[in-house]
C-alpha cells in the first residue's frame, strides 16, 4: 500500500512538469503532419534530436512545430539518468497557398554573393527592413 502511494505521488509530481513548446509561423495549417514520437536527444537535451526533414511532405512550408517531453519520454530519461532524453516532435505542414504571411508576399533580400562582406551587408539590410516593416523578411541565397 505504501509503495502505491509513493508511485501515485511521483506520477502526480512529474506529470505537470511535462515540457511542451509550440512554434507557429502564421501560415494556415493543413491536415498533413510529420510525427516523431521518440526523437533521440542526449544528456538532458544538451544534444538535440536530429533535424526533422519536412521538404518532401511540406511542399508549401511549415505552419506549426510542437515539441513535447511526454511522461513516457521523461520516464525513459529518468531511468537512463538523463543520458538518453527522447522527445516527441510534431510538424504541421502549411495549407496550399499560405506560404506568405497574412496573404501578402514577404519582402525578399538577395544574399547570394560569395564574399562574406557582401553577405553581411545583405543580412544587415534584411534585419533593418524587418525592423522597419515590423514583419519577417525572406533571405534568398
Amino acid at each position: 500500500m505504501q509503495l502505491r502511494n509513493w508511485v501515485v505521488l511521483a506520477a502526480v509530481s512529474v506529470a505537470p512538469a511535462c515540457y511542451h513548446a509550440t512554434v507557429e509561423t502564421g501560415a494556415t495549417p493543413s491536415t498533413v503532419t510529420i510525427e516523431k514520437e521518440w526523437a533521440a536527444g542526449w544528456i538532458y537535451g544538451l544534444v538535440a534530436p536530429s533535424t526533422v526533414a519536412t521538404r518532401e511532405k511540406c511542399k508549401t512550408g511549415v505552419a506549426k512545430v510542437e515539441t513535447q517531453l511526454s511522461l513516457p519520454n521523461m520516464l525513459v530519461s529518468w531511468i537512463t539518468f538523463g543520458i538518453f532524453t527522447p522527445m516527441s516532435i510534431k510538424v504541421t505542414c502549411a495549407a496550399q497557398g499560405t506560404a506568405s504571411l497574412d496573404g501578402n508576399m514577404l519582402p525578399v533580400v538577395n544574399a547570394s554573393e560569395d564574399s562574406p562582406a557582401a553577405r553581411r551587408v545583405a543580412l544587415e539590410d534584411a534585419a533593418r527592413l524587418s525592423l522597419q516593416m515590423n514583419r519577417p523578411v525572406l533571405i534568398q541565397e
